[in-house]
C-alpha cells in the first residue's frame, strides 16, 4: 500500500516542493487548495503535466477556516501523514488582518488536529505543523535554538505561536505523533514576489533586461537566516519518519542583512551599489556607483510596526537526529533566483550572461 499524505497550502512554495518530493518517494499526495476565480496552481504545473507521477496526485477544495470540510477530507483520505503548510504568511499584512490571521494560522492548525482526533486516527496519522522563526521575534539569545524563549512581534507570529503550542498539547494529551518544524526563512525561484528576496531578484532582473525600475524596500539592516526551500521540505519529511515526534529548527546557521543581499544580487549583473544619505534613514538611497543612477530607495510602507532585527537559527538538533543540514548558501540561492527571473523576463531568448560569482558573505 502506498503511503498517503495530505497537504494544506499545497499551491504555495513549500507545498509544491513537498508534493514533488513525496511523489518521487512513491506516496499518494492529496492537496487542499482554496477555491479561487483565477487559476492558482501554477507552481504545480510540472506535477500536473507529468503523467508518470500525477496519477498519484489529487487536489481537493478546502479551507483552514472550514473545520467540517477538513474532518470530511481526513475521514475520506485516511492519510498516513498530514503537513499543515497553509497560512496567511505575510507578516506585515497580518497587522492589517489580525483576526483572519488568527483564524487561519492559529485555529486552522487546531481544526486539523481535531480532525485527526475526531476520525480516530491518533495511532495512524502523523502531523507536521509549519512553525516559523517569527516565533522568536524580539530575540533573547543568538543563535536561536529549540529551547530559546518565544517573543513574537506580529499577529502572524502570535497566531503561529498558538499553532505551535496546540500541536505540543495534542502530542502530550492524545499521544499524537505531532511535530513542529521551526523553519527559518527559506526561498526559491517560485517564492512569492511580495517576499523581499524575490522582490530583490525580480527587480534586478528587470533592470538587467533593460527595463526601468527602482527597488523600494523597508529596513535594510534587518538580518535573516536564508536557505533553499527545496532542501527544507526534505527536513519536514524526515521529522515524520522518526521513531518519536519532536520539534526541530531548520536553518543554515548564517545570517545576512537585506542591505548585503541587495549588494550581492546587483554584483551578479556587475553593478556596485553606493549608499547615499544617513544609514537607516528614510532618505537613504542606493545608486549605481559607476553611473550615479538611482536604483534603491526606502519606502516607509515596508517598515513593520514591530521590527524583528535578527533571526539566526541553530540547526544542530536537526543535524544530529534527522541527519539534515542546509547545503545551498545565500549566494548560490540568490544567483539561482536571479537567473530564473531573468529567464522569465527574457521572452525573446536573447543570450544574457550574468556573472557567476558566488561571493561569500
Amino acid at each position: 500500500m502506498k503511503k498517503r499524505a495530505l497537504i494544506t497550502g499545497v499551491t504555495g512554495q513549500d507545498g509544491s516542493y513537498l508534493s514533488k518530493l513525496l511523489l518521487e518517494k512513491g506516496y499518494e499526495v492529496y492537496g487542499i487548495q482554496r477555491r479561487s476565480s483565477t487559476i492558482n496552481t501554477h507552481r504545480l504545473d510540472q506535477i500536473l503535466k507529468d503523467r508518470t507521477i500525477n496519477k498519484n496526485f489529487f487536489l481537493h477544495y478546502g479551507d483552514l477556516s472550514d473545520g467540517t470540510n477538513i474532518v470530511r477530507l481526513v475521514s475520506e483520505i485516511q492519510p498516513d501523514e498530514i503537513y499543515n503548510l497553509g497560512a496567511m504568511s505575510q507578516v506585515q499584512i497580518s497587522s492589517d488582518s489580525p483576526e483572519y490571521t488568527a483564524n487561519i494560522d492559529g485555529v486552522g492548525a487546531l481544526r486539523v488536529l481535531e480532525a485527526i482526533r475526531i476520525c480516530g486516527l491518533e495511532n495512524k496519522t502523523k502531523f507536521y505543523q509549519a512553525s516559523t522563526s517569527e516565533l522568536f521575534g524580539k530575540v533573547t539569545e543568538v543563535p536561536q535554538t529549540e529551547k530559546t524563549p518565544f517573543y513574537p512581534r506580529s499577529p502572524y507570529g502570535v497566531a503561529k505561536l498558538y499553532a505551535h503550542w496546540i500541536t505540543v498539547n495534542y502530542r502530550e494529551m492524545y499521544n499524537l505523533f505531532a511535530c513542529n518544524g521551526i523553519l527559518f526563512n527559506h526561498e526559491s525561484p517560485i517564492r512569492g514576489e511580495e517576499f523581499v528576496t524575490r522582490k530583490i531578484t525580480k527587480m534586478v532582473a528587470k533592470i538587467f533586461c533593460g527595463q526601468q525600475g527602482v527597488l523600494s524596500l523597508g529596513n535594510l539592516d534587518t538580518k535573516r537566516d536564508w536557505g533553499y526551500a527545496k532542501e527544507y521540505v526534505e527536513g519536514m519529511w524526515l521529522m515524520l519518519q522518526q521513531e518519536s515526534p519532536g520539534d526541530f529548527i531548520l536553518a543554515t546557521g548564517k545570517s545576512t542583512s537585506v542591505r548585503e543581499l541587495v549588494e550581492l544580487v546587483f554584483r551578479f549583473i556587475d553593478i556596485e551599489i553606493e549608499w547615499i544619505g544617513e544609514r537607516g534613514s528614510l532618505d537613504e538611497i542606493g545608486i549605481n556607483k559607476k553611473t550615479g543612477k538611482l536604483l534603491v530607495n526606502i519606502d516607509p510602507r515596508y517598515y513593520r510596526n514591530n521590527e524583528v532585527d535578527l533571526l539566526l537559527g541553530d540547526p544542530s538538533k536537526a543535524k544530529e537526529i534527522l541527519g539534515w543540514e542546509a547545503k545551498m548558501n545565500v549566494g548560490e540561492l540568490a544567483y539561482k533566483m536571479l537567473r530564473s527571473d531573468i529567464d522569465q523576463i527574457n521572452h525573446n531568448n536573447k543570450i544574457l550572461n550574468i556573472s557567476n560569482r558566488i561571493d561569500a558573505i
